[in-house]
Formats: C-alpha cells, structure tokens, sequence
C-alpha cells in the first residue's frame, strides 16, 4: 500500500483480462458487489461507456458504524474513462458542493492476468475541507 496526504492506493494481480475487469468497474452493480465495506446497497443507472455518465449507488452508512448517516444516495460521475485501462469517478452524496475527492482504479495487464490499483486521490480537495483533514 502507497499512502501521501494527498493520495492513497493499494495493487493486487488478479487472474482476469483486463476488459473482464473494466466490465464491473464501468457496472453500477458492479461497485455493490466488488464493495467490503458493507456501505454500498444497490446502485441505478446504466454502465458507464464515456467519461461525464452518471449513475447512482445507495448507500447505508450505519454498516461502518462511525456516523450515524443512514440511508443515503452518492451521484457518481465517471471523470476518467480509458477502456480497459482506467476510470475513475467523483462522488455528490451528503455534502453539497462536493469535497473535491476521487476514486479510480488503473488496469495493467501482466503474464498473470491484470495489475489492479485501487486509489483514493484528495489532491482536487477544496481548501476549506483540506483544513479539516
């Protein structure tokens, strides 16, 4: 795992094709299922195919057990699109405006199947929130 203050990531090799992967990841029902945090429920829209599409994921946040949220919708933007290579996505659920977060995944194939980085990146955070965390 990679950390800065800006950007977190982590990378596992898993015995897919990148194509399979990007498939799940461009999935609003592919987000629920690939989830281990128990936050996301079940999501509505259609796969995404280009950078700007839109879909929704709802969330219950009760599930971490840290902020009592409830059930709660996130707008997802995809803000990169790269077929079988990356995408990554913004994020409107609570606070409005947003925070300036991201998330994304890159896709590297490899003699074992696919390079999967998984991130989380607060360099386009606002100032006001970057002072909070």
């Amino acid at each position: 795992m990679t950390s800065s203050i800006e950007r977190i990531e982590v990378q596992r090799t898993i015995a897919a094709d990148p194509a399979a992967i990007f498939r799940v990841l461009c999935d609003p029902e592919g987000h629920v299922t690939i989830d281990a945090s128990g936050m996301l429920q079940s999501a509505t829209g259609e796969p995404a195919k280009a950078s700007g599409d839109q879909f929704v994921v709802h969330m219950d946040r009760e599930a971490l057990h840290d902020f009592p949220m409830g059930r709660y919708d996130v707008e997802i933007t995809i803000k990169t699109f790269v077929p079988d290579r990356a995408i990554a996505w913004t994020t409107l659920g609570q606070i409005r405006p947003g925070i300036g977060h991201f998330y994304g995944y890159t896709l590297e194939p490899t003699a074992d199947g696919t390079l999967v980085t998984s991130y989380c990146d607060w360099s386009e955070v606002t100032p006001e929130w970057k002072e909070v965390f």
